[in-house]
């Protein structure tokens, strides 16, 4: 069970990226799931780790993200439902990077080319 979860709700995928960057390389904290929304216009990040590493983790993400988050906050002992949701949305974004995985490799065990050192054109 996740002893606290930090949330950030930022505009754009990139900037979500940033600030996720900065909040695991600012604290011990790690990616629990993240959902788009608008068309990935917006961008939740839920992070997870102990009450003192997603305090430090969001505030860094506040300050040095290059958009100015839309809205933050921290949990600090979850109730099981938010773990249960939580876990939710992770299965779903495991699920869906496990099916892209397998359809790229199923694309290149298919490529003739895979092991010709030669491509003629």
């Amino acid at each position: 069970m996740a002893n606290a979860y930090g949330l950030i709700e930022v505009s754009g995928v990139v900037a979500a990226v940033d600030a996720l960057d900065i909040m695991c390389k600012t604290a011990e904290v790690h990616l629990s799931t993240w959902e788009r929304r608008l068309g990935g216009r917006l961008v939740t990040l839920i992070v997870e780790g102990s009450v003192s590493a997603c305090n430090e983790a969001v505030e860094a993400a506040l300050e040095r993200c290059i958009k100015k988050p839309v809205s933050w906050g921290v949990i600090p002992n979850p109730h099981e439902e938010i773990v249960r949701m939580v876990e939710f949305s992770a299965k779903r974004w495991k699920k869906k990077w496990a099916e892209a995985q397998a359809k790229q490799k199923a694309e290149e065990e298919d490529d003739p080319k895979k092991d010709s050192y030669l491509y003629t054109v």
